[in-house]
């Protein structure tokens, strides 16, 4: 398993998600896309389309005053 980053800081949402689906889209099952986002949209965008995809959430944090890490898991 292998932890893949995509950095998205100062995109604008959809930009972020759509990054995201295009990255996790290209990765073997069992590894995992760290996603850095400062969007706050994507707060809840990133998290609803990894559960609707059946992607787990392994990790999800706030970083810093306007920042976030979430890694996903493809599975």
């Amino acid at each position: 398993m292998t932890t893949h980053v995509l950095e998205t800081g100062g995109q604008v949402c959809p930009f972020p998600l759509v990054e995201a689906q295009k990255a996790i889209a290209k990765l073997p099952v069992g590894d995992r896309l760290k996603i850095n986002f400062d969007c706050t949209q994507a707060t809840e965008s990133i998290p609803e389309w990894a559960a609707s995809a059946g992607y787990p959430v392994t990790d999800y944090r706030k970083v810093g005053d306007a920042g976030w890490t979430i890694t996903v898991e493809k599975a």
